[in-house]
C-alpha cells in the first residue's frame, strides 16, 4: 500500500492537473460563447435588418449556443469537483503534519450537556471530532458525533471493525463519497429531510385521472377545431370549464410544488450519493447490511429518486420555459406532476429519512476509516466481555497529539492489575495528558475506531472525568462545588450496569489538605467498591497514602521533572511509585521570585 502522504500528494498533483486543463477549457468555451453570440447577432441583422438570410439560421445559432452553455456548465462542474478533491487531500496532509487543529467543522454544537465531552476534548477546536471529521453532510456529522458521544455495544464494535478496515483500503470510494457529499446539504435540518417529515397532501389517483382527462379533452378539441370538425366556440367553452377546475385545485397544487422545490437543489446530489453506494460491492457484513437497508422497500433508491427528480424537472420547465409552458398549461401537466409528486411523497417519505441516515452512517464509517488509513500502525482494540472492568494498554499515546511528539506509556488497570492508579507529579509533567490519552482512546475503542497504542484490551466502560471543572457565576457555584457535583454524578453512574472509567484530575484541590485527604479517600473507595476503575492525579503527596488503605486494588505511579539551566525539563514517562522530589521552589527562583 502506498504510504498515505505519498498517496495524497500524488492525488493532489493529479487533480491539480485536472483543474488546470479545466481552466483552459473554461477559457475556450467562454470565448466560443461570445463568438456564437456575436454570430447570432450578425445573423439577426442580416435576417431582419437586411432580409438577406432566412431567420431559421438563428435556430442553428441558438442550438450551438445552448450546446456550448451545457458544455461550459459541465466543465465548471469538473473544475469545482477537482478543487474539492484537492482540498480533501490537503486537509489529509494537515492531519498527517499535525497542523489540522483549529480548522474545519469542530462539532461544538454537540457538546451540550454531555458528561465528559469537554473534559476529553471530544468537540470544539482541536478536538477528536475535528480530527476525525471528513463528513460533508449534516447527516454524516450527526452520525459521527453520536458514535463519539455514546459507547457502542461489543457486538456492534466488532461489526464495525471489518467495515472500517474495508473502507480504509478504498481511497477512491472515500474520495467519491466526500466530493459528492461536499455539494449536498442533507441531515435533520436540511430541506430534503424537512420535506420528508411533512405529511402528504393526499392527492388521489382519481384526481390524477381527472387532470389527465382534462388535458386529453383539450388536446382532442384543439385538434378538432384546427381541422374544422368542431367550431372554435366549443374549444373556448371547454377551456373556461378547465380553468375553473384548475383554479379550484390551485392552492394544494401550489403547496405540493412549493414544498418539493425547497428540497430540489439537493435532490440530484443526494441521488448521486445513493447511486455511488449502490454501485459499490461491499464484503464487510455491516456495510452489506447498510446496502440492504437502502433497498428494503424494493427497488433501488436512486431509481426512485430519479423518478422524483424527473417530475420536479418537468414542473420547473413548465414554470420557467415559456415554450414548455405554452404546451403544458392546456394539458394540465403541472397539476398531474403535483399529484404524482404527492403520491411519491406518501410512498417514500419514511424511506427517504432512512436513506439520509444510511448516507450519514456511511460517511461516519468513511471518517473512521480515513483515520485508520492515515495511521496504519494503530490497531483495533481487543474487547473483553467478561471478568470485570479492564483497561490494559501498551505504549498508549494521546491521539490528538502529533505522533512524533507523543510520548507513549503502558497503562494497566482492572483485571489482575490494580483498579486505580494514584498519579503524582508536578504541573506540566504529563499527568492530565495521560488521563486524556486514556479517556480519548477509550472513546475511540468504543466507537469502533483504531486506537493510538501498540495494543489495547478493554471491557465496556463509561468514562467519567473531572479534567475541566470551572466555577459558574450564573449558577453561583464555586469550582469546588461544581467538582463535587460532577464526582457525585460519576459515583451514581458507577452504581449502574456499565462499569465506569473514572479520570479525576487534581481531585478536590480546591479545599484544605485535611478535608481533601478524607474526601478523596472516601470517593476513591466508593468508586472502587462500585466496580469502577480509573486514575486519580494529585499534587498532594498525602493522597498517595490511599494505596495503603486500598491494598492491591491501588498503586502509585508518578511523573518526574528536573531543572536544567533554569528551565523545567520533562520526559513524560510514567514510573512506578510516588514522586520523590518537588521543584516548585526551584522553579519560582528560576523565574526571579525571592523565596
Amino acid at each position: 500500500m502506498t504510504p498515505p502522504r505519498d498517496e495524497y500528494e500524488q492525488r493532489i498533483a493529479r487533480w491539480t492537473d485536472v483543474v488546470q486543463r479545466g481552466e483552459r477549457t473554461h477559457f475556450l468555451l467562454s470565448n466560443l460563447r461570445l463568438l456564437v453570440a456575436g454570430i447570432a447577432a450578425f445573423i439577426a441583422w442580416l435576417a431582419f435588418g437586411r432580409q438577406l438570410v432566412s431567420p431559421m439560421w438563428l435556430l442553428a445559432a441558438g442550438a450551438a449556443f445552448t450546446a456550448l452553455v451545457v458544455a461550459h456548465a459541465r466543465a465548471l462542474n469538473r473544475i469545482e469537483r477537482a478543487q474539492r478533491a484537492c482540498r480533501l487531500y490537503e486537509r489529509g496532509l494537515q492531519r498527517l503534519d499535525g497542523s489540522w487543529a483549529g480548522s474545519g467543522p469542530d462539532g461544538s454544537r454537540f457538546t451540550f450537556d454531555h458528561p465528559y465531552a469537554r473534559d476529553l476534548d471530544l468537540f470544539g477546536s482541536g478536538s477528536l471530532f475535528q480530527l476525525l471529521n471528513t463528513a460533508r453532510t449534516e447527516a454524516g456529522e450527526e452520525t459521527l458525533a453520536a458514535w463519539i458521544q455514546t459507547p457502542a455495544a461489543i457486538d456492534e464494535i466488532q461489526a464495525r471493525h471489518p467495515a472500517v478496515a474495508e473502507l480504509a483500503g478504498d481511497v477512491d470510494f472515500r474520495e467519491t463519497l466526500a466530493v459528492l457529499a461536499a455539494e449536498a446539504h442533507v441531515g435533520k435540518t436540511s430541506a430534503l429531510n424537512r420535506w420528508a417529515r411533512l405529511a402528504p397532501i393526499g392527492a388521489s389517483i382519481g384526481t390524477m385521472a381527472g387532470f389527465a382527462g382534462c388535458g386529453a379533452m383539450t388536446a382532442a378539441l384543439l385538434a378538432a377545431a384546427l381541422t374544422g370538425v368542431l367550431p372554435e366556440q366549443v374549444l373556448f367553452g371547454w377551456l373556461v370549464v378547465q380553468v375553473g377546475i384548475v383554479l379550484r385545485a390551485r392552492r394544494w397544487v401550489n403547496q405540493i410544488i412549493s414544498r418539493v422545490e425547497a428540497a430540489a437543489h439537493d435532490l440530484e446530489l443526494f441521488r448521486q450519493l445513493i447511486a455511488a453506494i449502490e454501485r459499490r460491492s461491499f464484503t464487510a457484513p455491516r456495510l452489506q447490511a447498510l446496502q440492504t437497508r437502502l433497498a428494503a422497500a424494493g427497488g433501488r433508491p436512486s431509481a426512485h429518486l430519479a423518478r422524483l427528480q424527473q417530475l420536479v424537472s418537468i414542473v420547473e420547465q413548465c414554470e420557467h420555459n415559456p415554450y414548455a409552458r405554452l404546451i403544458a398549461t392546456p394539458l394540465v401537466v403541472r397539476g398531474q406532476c403535483a399529484v404524482l409528486i404527492d403520491r411519491w411523497h406518501a410512498r417514500h417519505r419514511h424511506q427517504l429519512s432512512a436513506w439520509l441516515d444510511a448516507v450519514g452512517e456511511l460517511e461516519a464509517f468513511a471518517a473512521v476509516a480515513t483515520h485508520k488509513y492515515e495511521h496504519p500502525a494503530d490497531p483495533f482494540p481487543a474487547l473483553s466481555g467478561g471478568g470485570g472492568p479492564v483497561f490494559h494498554a501498551s505504549r498508549l499515546a494521546h491521539p490528538l497529539l502529533p505522533e512524533k511528539d507523543a510520548v507513549r506509556n503502558d497503562v494497566r488497570i482492572g483485571g489482575d492489575r490494580p483498579r486505580v492508579l494514584i498519579v503524582s507529579g508536578s504541573n506540566m509533567s504529563g499527568k492530565s495528558t495521560l488521563l486524556r490519552a486514556v479517556g480519548v482512546n477509550a472513546v475511540l475503542a468504543q466507537m469502533g475506531a483504531s486506537v493510538r497504542a501498540a495494543e489495547l484490551r478493554l471491557s465496556p466502560l463509561s468514562p467519567g472525568a473531572t479534567l475541566r471543572i470551572e466555577d459558574s457565576l450564573q449558577s453561583g457555584h464555586s469550582r469546588f462545588y461544581t467538582e463535587i457535583l460532577r464526582i457525585r454524578s460519576i459515583v451514581e453512574t458507577a452504581r449502574g450496569s456499565r462499569p465506569v472509567l473514572f479520570l479525576l484530575d487534581e481531585i478536590l484541590h480546591g479545599t484544605n489538605s485535611h478535608d481533601r485527604r478524607i474526601g478523596a479517600g472516601a470517593i476513591v473507595r466508593a468508586l472502587v467498591e462500585a466496580g469502577a476503575i480509573g486514575l486519580v492525579t494529585t499534587h498532594d503527596l498525602a493522597l498517595t497514602e490511599l494505596v495503603r488503605e486500598l491494598g492491591s486494588r491501588a498503586a502509585n505511579v508518578h511523573f518526574e521533572d528536573r531543572i536544567e539551566d533554569g528551565r523545567m525539563v520533562f520526559d513524560y514517562r510514567m514510573r512506578e511509585g510516588v514522586v520523590e522530589r518537588s521543584n516548585a521552589l526551584a522553579l519560582m527562583r528560576a523565574v526571579g521570585l525571592d523565596v
